[in-house]
């Protein structure tokens, strides 16, 4: 097929792509209810942004006079190539339907099109607040023409970031099918920095404080001129355009030429991924042995339930990637890990052991308890089938999780008697923290059962099902919100500084008729949805 054939075929395919995207997040009400207050938090930002664009806008007498503008011309650029990447590995390394389409089109048709339907879903997301700060800045400059010029110079990089950071994926997604003993490397290699970088960031702010360091000349140093040149011709015909210079010129002439290039490496690297087989390292030699029986040790062999737990801790052994979801507490615990440092002499000892109830009652609800039924999809008919009940299938969740949350606790509490933390305050802070445990599993699978997830989604070139982000958030917010003031209690009451007030009474009193209610009023939901629970 001719080049004008498949970019005709290409868009037909990127539209029909964004279609049944934007269907699928209008056409589930609680989806559509989380985009709402997703909009909601990000358009309360963009209130505060938008005056202050246009008072940039209004003060600004030269390009250089833009706050950041020089390493925001190198560094945004660079971020949309990493996202590029990133969305290939997680989304666009493959199209649904695969037999079919690459039988009908030729896979330059199928690359143009996943990309454009790519480049489609961000321009949603990112594109529409982006386009209205810009508008607001260049109605405060009085220049509406900076909205067509900045257009025109942001099509070529967008296009070229995409077709290169889509040839990356691709590379890495080959990579990872060739070497597949190298993908849990990788995997933790990416988690650990991550953490590393959440952690860093905490102190980069103290450091440019305590260093009398200027945050405009330390970005300034990842500023590449050429590409800022570049992005200045988005002011032509402003009151503060300047000069188009050389390297602007030769920016543009490169973007140009490279978007092909990138183009004709995507195709290939694609093809290469979709029309080969996945290379399996002693396929013929390798004999797979069962073990026999499955077993559970004590105490989880005593009841039904407890030999439940016990194999749903075995198989988020065997695939780590139903986890994935967890890193997201990174965010939460490292600025409050920083803290830890700060702190010294008897403060320290409370603060680690608060710090270990908290991550043990976040892990004994998230582990397991936020996507049950999303979970168990590949066995869900049998499990419904069978003469098991759906209580002991609940409970065994619930100990599974449970018995992940409350060795966390019961560690940190240990831990703080170095930190001269008394036995008895330790003891009590670890059974408290044992509770806490207990009613926030029991509050997961409850709101977990609600809004179930089943649709599995590709990160780094693995299947796996992830519990609803606006789960997630509730879980964290209500069993945060929950853990502090307990252990605010527990810490108040071990010490002796409670005064028995009947104010203090009917507030401990809501506290502990709400923790146990909401709980219980969850677990008791989840047995309804699992009794319920009809097959479509």
């Amino acid at each position: 097929m001719s080049l004008r054939q498949d970019v005709r075929y290409g868009l037909r395919i990127g539209r029909a792509e964004f279609i049944r995207s934007f269907r699928g997040y209008l056409g589930n009400p609680r989806r559509v209810l989380g985009l709402l207050i997703t909009a909601l938090f990000f358009g309360g930002a963009l209130l505060f942004a938008l005056p202050t664009a246009y008072v940039l806008g209004q003060t600004a007498r030269s390009v250089t006079a833009v706050p950041f503008f020089a390493p925001a011309a190198t560094l945004v650029p660079l971020g949309l190539l990493s996202l590029s990447v990133f969305r290939t590995l997680e989304r666009v390394g493959h199209i649904d339907a695969a037999e079919f389409v690459l039988l009908a089109v030729h896979p330059r048709a199928v690359v143009i099109g996943l990309i454009t339907a790519e480049m489609g879903r961000l321009s949603l997301w990112f594109g529409i607040p982006v386009g209205t700060v810009v508008v607001t800045f260049a109605l405060g400059m009085g220049s509406p023409l900076l909205v067509a010029s900045g257009g025109a110079v942001a099509l070529p990089l967008v296009c070229c970031a995409a077709v290169w950071g889509y040839a990356g994926g691709i590379a890495v997604l080959r990579l990872l099918r060739q070497l597949s003993s190298l993908r849990r490397l990788l995997k933790a290699v990416g988690i650990l920095a991550m953490v590393g970088l959440v952690v860093a960031s905490q102190f980069a702010g103290q450091f440019i404080i305590e260093s009398d360091l200027s945050a405009q000349r330390l970005f300034s140093t990842v500023a590449f001129d050429p590409l800022v040149e570049y992005v200045a011709l988005a002011f032509v015909g402003t009151p503060v355009s300047r000069p188009t210079s050389p390297e602007a010129v030769g920016v543009l002439a490169a973007l140009i030429a490279l978007t092909p290039i990138g183009l004709a490496v995507s195709t290939r690297q694609a093809s290469t991924l979709w029309f080969t087989d996945p290379v399996d390292d002693n396929a013929s030699t390798r004999v797979r042995r069962s073990s026999g029986g499955f077993s559970a040790p004590r105490p989880f062999a005593w009841i039904k339930a407890g030999r439940i737990a016990w194999g749903v801790l075995v198989r988020g052994r065997r695939d780590p990637a139903e986890l994935s979801h967890l890193l997201i507490a990174v965010f939460f615990i490292a600025p409050f890990a920083t803290m830890l440092l700060e702190f010294s002499g008897d403060a320290l000892g409370p603060l680690i052991a608060g710090a270990g109830v908290a991550l043990a009652t976040y892990l004994s609800g998230a582990t397991f308890g936020l996507n049950p039924l999303g979970d168990e999809r590949p066995q869900l008919p049998l499990l419904l089938l069978t003469e098991t009940p759906s209580a002991a299938l609940v409970r065994g969740r619930l100990l599974a999780g449970v018995a992940i949350g409350v060795p966390v606790a019961v560690l940190g509490s240990l831990v703080s008697i170095w930190f001269r933390m008394t036995v008895l305050q330790a003891a009590a802070t670890a059974a408290v923290g044992t509770t806490m445990c207990l009613a926030a599993s029991m509050f997961a699978i409850g709101i977990g059962s609600a809004y179930p997830i089943y649709e599995e989604r590709e990160f780094w070139g693995t299947e796996t099902v992830v519990p609803s982000t606006l789960v997630m958030m509730v879980y964290l917010f209500v069993v945060g919100g929950g853990t502090v003031l307990g252990l605010f209690v527990t810490w108040f009451a071990v010490t002796g500084n409670v005064v028995l007030t009947p104010v203090f009474g009917v507030l401990f009193g809501t506290y502990l008729l709400l923790t146990g209610g909401v709980s219980y009023g969850s677990y008791r939901y989840a047995l309804r949805r699992y009794r319920r629970y009809t097959l479509a």
